[in-house]
C-alpha cells in the first residue's frame, strides 16, 4: 500500500507540474507576434517558454509511467496506451519547441525583412502543432486514463467522468477549428479546454493529498490474485489431462 501510495503522489505532483506552462502564452508573444523578425522584442521570453514546456513534456509521460504499476492491474493494454499517447504529446511538444526557436534563429541571422513570410509561417506551424499537441492528444489521454480510473474506482467518478466529458468537448472544438468554423483562438477553443484542465488539475491534487483509495487498490489486488489462480488451475487441468 505504502509503494502506491508513493505513484499515486508521485503522479499527483507530476500532473500539477503539467501546469507550469502557463505562463508560456506571455513569453511567446513576443515571438508570435507578427514583426518579431524586425523588432527589438528580447529573444530571452522565448527561451524560458521552451525551457517551461519541455518540463510539461517531461512531467506527461512522468505521470504515465508513476501510475502505470497500478492502472495495469485493471487494464494493461490501456494503461500501455496511456504511456504511448503520453509519449506521443511529449514528443508534440518538444517538436513545437523546436519550430518556435528556429524563428529566433531565423532573426538571430539576421535575414531581416525578407524573413517575415517565412516567419509568419513557422509560428503557424507551431499552432498546428500546438492544436495537436495540447487540444487533441490530451483527449486521448484522458480515454485511457479516465476509462481505467472510472472502472477501478481508484479515485472518485466524478474525476474521470469531467476528463471523458472534458476529451468529447476538446475534440469536437479541434474538429472545428480543423474545419474553419472557429478560430484556434476564439472563444469556443478556449471554453471548451476549462473542463479537460479542471480534470488535470482536480486529479493532480485529489492524487497528491489523498492518493488511491484502498478500497479500490485491495478489490484490484483481490481480483487480480482470483484471475491468476485461475490461471494456474486452469494450467494444471491442462496438464494432468
Amino acid at each position: 500500500m505504502s509503494t502506491y501510495r508513493k505513484n499515486s503522489l508521485a503522479g499527483g505532483i507530476l500532473y500539477l507540474i503539467t501546469f507550469v506552462s502557463i505562463p508560456s502564452f506571455i513569453f511567446y508573444s513576443g515571438v508570435k507576434s507578427a514583426n518579431y523578425v524586425v523588432g527589438s522584442v528580447p529573444d530571452s521570453g522565448t527561451g524560458f517558454g521552451a525551457i517551461l514546456e519541455m518540463i510539461v513534456g517531461l512531467a506527461c509521460v512522468g505521470t504515465a509511467i508513476a501510475l502505470f504499476p497500478v492502472l495495469k492491474r485493471q487494464g494493461e493494454s490501456r494503461a500501455l496506451g496511456f504511456i504511448a499517447s503520453r509519449t506521443v504529446e511529449c514528443t508534440c511538444i518538444f517538436a513545437g519547441v523546436a519550430v518556435l526557436l528556429s524563428v529566433v534563429t531565423l532573426r538571430q541571422s539576421g535575414a531581416g525583412a525578407a524573413a517575415l513570410p517565412t516567419a509568419r509561417a513557422i509560428v503557424g506551424l507551431y499552432n498546428s502543432i500546438f492544436l495537436v499537441s495540447q487540444g487533441f492528444m490530451p483527449a486521448i489521454n484522458a480515454l485511457f486514463l479516465g476509462t481505467l480510473l472510472y472502472q477501478s474506482r481508484l479515485v472518485p467518478r466524478a474525476l474521470p467522468a469531467l476528463g471523458l466529458i472534458g476529451a468529447a468537448l476538446i475534440v469536437m472544438s479541434d474538429v472545428g477549428v480543423m474545419v474553419g468554423l472557429w478560430g484556434q483562438t476564439s472563444t469556443v477553443p478556449a471554453l471548451t479546454t476549462i473542463p479537460i484542465a479542471l480534470w488535470e488539475f482536480s486529479l493532480g491534487v485529489y492524487l497528491t493529498v489523498k492518493g488511491f483509495r484502498p478500497s479500490a487498490i485491495e478489490t484490484l489486488f483481490r481480483d487480480r490474485s482470483t484471475v491468476a489462480r485461475v490461471d494456474d488451475e486452469s494450467r494444471v487441468a491442462a496438464l494432468a489431462s
